[in-house]
């Protein structure tokens, strides 16, 4: 049976660095990287660049200049497509080049891939080895906002929050600006930018103005780059005088009302280019799943939850939050009545607690990151 050598994982490893080049260009594509190597030497190296271009294999082979690729090796972060989709095929690229053995790090749990591309492979004599361990992992956290949308449909969530160091998100007056500093918020924007949504709930809306875009330093701010705006408005209380419904017919705009919301409000809504979303359920967990249900077949693969913390709370109770991440601020607010991160229903007890599976702290100007993923897809 054949293995993964220490040279197959080093170049995995180059693989998968590669692919992180696409991250926030190839959504809602996944982010794939692959290298061409023949005796030791690197022939090409190609990653997924933009949505609807050459895949990586594609970029790779064509890197290496050459007409046949006989005894080389293909490593690749993904496992290589076999359908026809915006571009031909990856399959029939590496057959094609002549490419006799693929490594391959990670596998596409799609219903047109899970395997069938390398069970092509391997039906015209090609050597498949799939890896497993670390560069693995490495590969599947990459895209597990594509793993969890082709596994039950519903967008990855990253819920963001910043808090102060006795862990407030906001005064008891609702006062919350600035808790981060500068660098944190441009971070943040930056992650706006990579997801497909932005995720308020309407106490949020209502109390800010926000506008819900994507506004990074040294980044373009145009419409067509930026991602949806979502906001939980059980009642369509939002108004239609609102900078985000102003700006609904450049950048998309859901509002996700409950069946208690008066036609006349949503009709209004709609009238002004908003799309509205009913979502269905006897409680708060419920219409969270049935929302997110409804934006997974919108394409929505990722979305950032933003707040506030009566939303954030009924994501938590739904099991819908993947990953959190929370800047921690040198501040102390202190009182009984300021408010925390996360509301809902919660837990009766320890035991029953989400445990992070892993975590990591940063310092991001004056603030502290700390990031836990919750689960993997």
């Amino acid at each position: 049976m054949a293995i993964c050598t220490d040279t197959d994982r080093l170049h995995l490893e180059r693989a998968v660095e590669l692919a992180r080049h696409g991250l926030g260009t190839v959504k809602p594509n996944p982010v794939v990287g692959a290298v061409v190597a023949r005796d030791g030497e690197v022939l090409g190296e190609g990653w997924h660049q933009h949505y609807g271009g050459a895949h990586a294999e594609v970029n790779a082979i064509e890197a290496c200049g050459l007409a046949e690729l006989d005894g080389a090796t293909l490593y690749v972060s993904l496992e290589p497509c076999c359908h026809e989709g915006k571009t031909p095929p990856c399959t029939d690229a590496i057959l094609g080049a002549g490419i006799r053995r693929v490594v391959v790090a990670s596998d596409d749990p799609t219903e047109k891939a899970s395997g069938r591309g390398l069970g092509i492979l391997r039906d015209e004599g090609v050597e498949v080895i799939v890896a497993d361990g670390e560069v693995a992992t490495a590969a599947r956290l990459l895209n597990q906002a594509f793993r969890k949308h082709a596994r039950v449909g519903r967008p990855w969530v990253l819920f963001k929050s910043a808090m102060t160091l006795d862990g407030k998100v906001a005064t008891r007056t609702g006062d919350s600006q600035w808790i981060s500093g500068e660098p944190s918020r441009d971070l943040a924007h930056r992650w706006r930018a990579s997801v497909d949504a932005v995720v308020v709930g309407i106490g949020t809306a209502l109390a800010d103005d926000p506008q819900l875009t994507a506004r990074p330093s040294g980044m373009p701010a145009e419409p067509d780059v930026q991602p949806r705006r979502v906001v939980f408005d059980s009642l369509a209380r939002i108004p239609t005088g609102s900078r985000l419904v102003g700006h609904a017919t450049e950048i998309p705009l859901s509002i996700v009302v409950s069946r208690a919301a008066a036609r006349a409000d949503t009709d209004a809504l709609e009238a002004a280019g908003v799309q509205v979303l009913v979502a269905t359920g006897e409680n708060e967990p419920a219409r969270v799943r049935s929302a997110l249900d409804q934006l997974g077949a919108l394409g929505v693969t990722s979305v950032l939850l933003e707040g506030g913390p009566h939303l954030a709370g009924a994501f938590l109770d739904a099991g819908e939050v993947d990953e959190v991440r929370l800047f921690l601020a040198p501040l102390l607010l202190g009182g009984s009545a300021a408010r925390d991160p996360l509301e809902g229903e919660g837990v009766e007890r320890i035991a029953e607690a989400v445990k992070a599976l892993n975590m990591s702290c940063e310092s991001i100007g004056e603030d502290l990151l700390i990031s836990a993923r919750l689960r993997e897809w």
